[in-house]
Parts: structure tokens; C-alpha cells; sequence
């Protein structure tokens, strides 16, 4: 009876054993991995993803594809990443910070910062207000003279939920202008506004200065959304540009790019939480990439989970002051 009791005994040990060893050898990743963009092809953050796409994709050793799912300030990628699997095999690239929080605040979206966790913030972008080279605009107080003048047609482009949408309404609101007053053009992507002000079709924009160096001879710019000027661009602060008209604006905090998963997917799978995110980190460790981002003037820092989630929470504290006025 002795005898029988601990064969009994180790055949249900082994079994347990045999049972939990799934769980033990995660193999992750097994398959392609799904990147999802939050904009359409050509902004930023689409640049973005898919150049890192290619050296994350080598660090992991499957194929990731990336897929565009523009929309809403984001809202339908977010939505998307959440009705997709917790399993690490879709994972979301965007300009986070302000969309995602734009979207929450003014957007109506059913979901909230913490659905997600930020894996890595890695390009940060001041935004810049430029007018096309034709407009005849030379600087901001003239520019605002003539969205003050209701018999005068002034349009704009800015990327819907952006900090440069918000920066514009902002503008007007400090100027006491009428937010009517100006013909307020929104896109789903860097990109798709970028166009509209090289070609013609708006007087000027607000969007990210690192993304705008390759339409440069097309724009006059009149400054930049900080505190202090930038090798980048030779164009003074946008306080600065605005003192001769003792007028005063926030510095809003500009784009903030990377990557995220869901939060139930970190929680579900903390193992493979890890394994992508030392993926990005081994990427962005590599010279050739970091020549990459170098030559297609893209932010490449590796800041880690969690400061970017920090930072996320940060930037929707900040955001929510002013998220009113893009009612």
C-alpha cells in the first residue's frame, strides 16, 4: 500500500508538471507580429514604424507587419488594438502624446490612458507654425492681424487632436480673436497637412518641425512651439514672436512617438512584455539604426516603460486644462 501510495503520488507530480509546462516554455513570438499606426501613411509616426519595423523585426526573429488604421485622432487604431488579442502579437505605433490624450478628452473615447502600456517613447517633436512661402505671411502678428480681419480668408492645416490643432485654437482664444474666423483644416496625418501647406491649398500649419525638413523650401516659418530656439529651424520661440503684440500663449508640450501594447497583454504576459520591449531596446542600441533615425531625422532615445508611461500621465494633466476649446 506504501508502495502504491508514492507511485500514485509521483504520477500525479508528473502530470502537474506536464500540465504547467505550456505555461513554463513561452515561445514567444512564434509568428508575425501586427504593428498598428494610428495615422495614415507618409506622418511621422508611420515613417516611424516602419523603419523600425525592419530592426525590431531582426532583434524578435519573426516578420512584423505594419498596418495603417487611421481615424478619430487615433481613436480607431486604440479601438482596434483593444478588440485585438492580449497575446503580444499586435502591438501599436503612434504620436501618443497628445492624440491618444486628445481623443479621451474630447473625442468621446470609451477607453482611457491606462488601457495601454507604453513600451518606449523614442522621438520627441516640437511643433512649428509655418506659412507657405506664398501667402505673403512674414511673421505671427501679421498672421493673426488677418484672421482678425473677418473680410479676409485665412485657412490652416493641423492634424486632427494634435498639439498644433490645440496650439492654434489656443493662439486665437489668448488673441481674443473669434475661433470662426479662421478656416481650421484637419487631417489624419503629419503627412496629409505637410501637403496641403507646400501646395498651396492652406496659408499655413501647425505640425512637427523634425517632419517638416523635407518641405522646407516650401514654407516661411514664423516660430516654434517652445521656450528656446532650435538648431533645426532659425526662428525665435513663439512668445518671443509674439511680444511686439505683448501677447502670451502655454508652450504646449508637442509630439510624442513610440510604441505601446495593450495593458491586459503586460498583465496577461509580463514574459513577453519583456521580450518586446528588450527588442526595441537592442534596436535602438545598433548604430546602422541609430544612422537610420540619424539620416530620416527621427528621434531615436530609449527612455523604457516606465517613464513613458510617467509621461503619459503627465501629458494628459497637462492637456486637460486647455482640452475645451477643441470642443
Amino acid at each position: 500500500m506504501k508502495m502504491k501510495s508514492l507511485l500514485v503520488g509521483a504520477t500525479a507530480a508528473v502530470a502537474a508538471m506536464t500540465m504547467a509546462l505550456p505555461a513554463l516554455a513561452d515561445n514567444y513570438p512564434e509568428r508575425p507580429i501586427t504593428m498598428v499606426v494610428g495615422f495614415g501613411t507618409g506622418g511621422s509616426a508611420d515613417r516611424m514604424a516602419r523603419l523600425m519595423s525592419t530592426s525590431i523585426s531582426e532583434e524578435i526573429g519573426v516578420p512584423i507587419q505594419v498596418v495603417n488604421r487611421p481615424g478619430a485622432g487615433t481613436q480607431v487604431a486604440s479601438n482596434y488594438m483593444l478588440n485585438m488579442p492580449d497575446d503580444g502579437y499586435t502591438v501599436y505605433a503612434s504620436t501618443f502624446a497628445p492624440y491618444l490624450t486628445n481623443s479621451i478628452l474630447t473625442g468621446g473615447a470609451n477607453f482611457s490612458i491606462d488601457d495601454f502600456s507604453y513600451v518606449n517613447f523614442q522621438w520627441f517633436d516640437l511643433d512649428l507654425i509655418a506659412a507657405n512661402r506664398d501667402s505673403g505671411y512674414e511673421d505671427l502678428p501679421s498672421l493673426l492681424d488677418a484672421i482678425r480681419d473677418p473680410d479676409t480668408t485665412v485657412r490652416a492645416s493641423v492634424v486632427q487632436g494634435s498639439a498644433g490643432h490645440l496650439m492654434a485654437r489656443v493662439l486665437l482664444d489668448r488673441a481674443g480673436i473669434p475661433q470662426e474666423n479662421l478656416n481650421l483644416v484637419t487631417y489624419n496625418s503629419g503627412g496629409e497637412a505637410r501637403s496641403a501647406v507646400a501646395g498651396g491649398q492652406v496659408d499655413f500649419a501647425i505640425f512637427s518641425a523634425q517632419g517638416s525638413e523635407g518641405i522646407r523650401e516650401f514654407l516661411t516659418p514664423l516660430a516654434i512651439v517652445s521656450d528656446e530656439r532650435i538648431d533645426e529651424w532659425d526662428v525665435a520661440p513663439i512668445n518671443e514672436a509674439l511680444e511686439s503684440i505683448d501677447l502670451e500663449v502655454p508652450v504646449l508640450q508637442g509630439s510624442i512617438r513610440g510604441f505601446a501594447v495593450t495593458s491586459e497583454m503586460e498583465r496577461e504576459h509580463p514574459e513577453r512584455f519583456e521580450t518586446f520591449s528588450s527588442a526595441i531596446q537592442s534596436a535602438l542600441a545598433r548604430k546602422d539604426v541609430q544612422e537610420q533615425l540619424e539620416r530620416n531625422e527621427m528621434g531615436g532615445v530609449w527612455i523604457g516603460p516606465e517613464r513613458a508611461n510617467e509621461l503619459m500621465r503627465e501629458n494628459f494633466e497637462v492637456f486637460e486644462q486647455y482640452a475645451h476649446l477643441l470642443d
